[in-house]
């Protein structure tokens, strides 16, 4: 084996450099990630809690609510019912990545 030439070293100080790069937003993620959860649960048992409101007292806590019929979503009922659902999906990808890292 003879000595390695100008662009393997160049090659290798790249790798270095990009592992290095790599490991630091990795570890940022590990930091970041359960103070995110904690608040996306916080938001979405908001968001939750908010719907649940114009349901009546009986419809939140399992009863029959039929008798209320049913509407379409509109105005800031569908925003909020989009938000929940954005919320929960960022949820459960914020628990995969937990998983991952």
């Amino acid at each position: 084996m003879g000595p390695l030439s100008v662009n393997e070293t160049g090659q290798g100080i790249a790798r270095k450099r990009a592992y290095a790069i790599l490991t630091q937003s990795m570890e940022a993620i590990e930091t970041a990630l359960p103070y995110i959860q904690i608040a996306l649960s916080i938001l979405l048992v908001i968001a939750v809690l908010l719907q649940q409101t114009g349901a009546g007292v009986g419809g939140a806590f399992g009863g029959d609510n039929f008798s209320a019929g049913h509407s379409t979503r509109r105005g800031f009922e569908k925003r909020l019912f989009q938000a929940t659902i954005a919320l929960g999906v960022l949820l459960a990808l914020s628990a995969f990545l937990a998983l991952i890292f």
